[in-house]
């Protein structure tokens, strides 16, 4: 196959998608494939700073005023063996261009479109946000070839898309191997100057940024009742995005001798063993795409605590324990999450570690590989339905 990748600028601040296209371009890479990525060039957002006010709409203007005049060139100037993948749904903006060839467009999550159509009460969006989640939607109806992340983000995109596409598949994002069970010396070498004593380990652990729907504040205020309730607690650790100040508000002043760690900057090989030295992932989200830790912390053996709801329950599966989400007006959500914390942790040796070898197997379906598998039989499936005068 010929494969061109269109993907965000590299001017976009993202690490997500940068990856996610790194593990695609070289996945088809390895597998004897021709690769290619196409993404609009800086224009007005060249040389400008990115922490302007006006940075974001100059981005706008050459991604979505610009770019697909070029676009639709380009694609007019090289033959109809090419497969167009549209690394992110995001991109639809992009899509009438290049609808009528051989495509496939990477569905995330829509919590954006979602919100911007007021289904999430906890994210409004204003006037403007809503006409460019309304820009990416009319973009990305023009698609017929659509892989999704998790079932929850498929039924979101058959209900935008107000019809059924030709193909629409579910791979689940796989995992970087490295994720893995490490002998705890291991554990304890990588998080030299870390770790500050050999009392901290054992920690609950909290891992991602301060998008609204990672819920931090939560985490905190599960941990503040957790320690109400129990006479020596263990640290919390947050990993991930610098704290805001409400987080760090509320992080002082936690009962019973309780601290909250805020660490930032940590490297791979450090998160993984983060992972391997808690007892706990704490994971409230309230909404995801997929949800990445709950995997990475079964795949090092630690248990997880998320919500009861889709894509984490999808992820999770029966490996996982779950919490109800958190809704406005609940005031009992962190007292009962607090007890429900404690129970795990108290649970007999035989049954922590019944749990910690179901969750290792439930880890083992997000393989990398798996999904660069399947990745590559839903391309030669869309390139061979082309040629055969079926679909687009």
């Amino acid at each position: 196959m010929h494969i061109v990748f269109i993907t965000h600028p590299a001017w976009i601040c993202s690490q997500s998608m940068p990856r996610f296209h790194g593990m695609l371009s070289e996945g088809m890479l390895q597998r004897g494939h021709q690769v290619e990525a196409w993404s609009a060039p800086a224009v007005l957002t060249k040389g400008a700073d990115p922490q302007a006010r006006a940075f974001k709409w100059k981005g706008y203007f050459d991604q979505f005023a610009l770019y697909p005049r070029e676009l639709k060139r380009k694609v007019r100037s090289v033959g109809r063996d090419r497969l167009f993948v549209v690394t992110d749904q995001a991109l639809g903006p992009w899509v009438p261009s290049l609808c009528n060839r051989p495509h496939v467009i990477h569905c995330h999550d829509f919590m954006a479109q979602r919100s911007a159509l007021g289904e999430i009460p906890e994210n409004s969006t204003g006037w403007s946000g809503k006409q460019y989640q309304r820009l990416i939607r009319r973009g990305f109806r023009f698609g017929q070839h659509f892989v999704s992340v998790s079932h929850k983000s498929r039924a979101d995109l058959h209900r935008f898309l107000e019809r059924q596409p030709i193909t629409s598949e579910v791979v689940h994002n796989g995992l970087n191997s490295a994720f893995e069970v490490l002998p705890r010396e291991t554990a304890i070498e990588d998080l030299d100057g870390v770790l500050q004593s050999e009392q901290e380990i054992g920690f609950l652990l909290s891992i991602g940024g301060n998008q609204w729907y990672k819920n931090r504040i939560g985490v905190i205020e599960l941990y503040r009742q957790w320690c109400q309730q129990t006479d020596r607690p263990r640290q919390l650790w947050m990993i991930g995005a610098e704290p805001n100040a409400a987080m760090r508000t509320r992080a002082q002043a936690i009962p019973n001798g309780g601290r909250v760690r805020f660490l930032t900057g940590l490297s791979d090989d450090q998160v993984r063993a983060a992972y391997n030295l808690a007892s706990l992932l704490v994971y409230p989200s309230l909404d995801e795409g997929f949800g990445w830790p709950i995997a990475e912390a079964m795949a090092c053996g630690t248990p997880v605590l998320t919500t009861d709801a889709a894509p984490m329950t999808e992820v999770g599966g029966e490996a996982a324990f779950y919490h109800r989400r958190l809704t406005a007006g609940d005031d009992q959500w962190a007292v009962d999450g607090a007890k429900l914390i404690q129970q795990i942790l108290q649970l007999p040796d035989e049954r922590m570690f019944e749990v910690i070898a179901k969750g290792i197997e439930n880890a083992k379906q997000f393989s990398t590989q798996r999904a660069l598998d399947q990745y590559e039989s839903i391309y030669q499936d869309v390139l061979q339905r082309a040629s055969g005068g079926q679909g687009s």
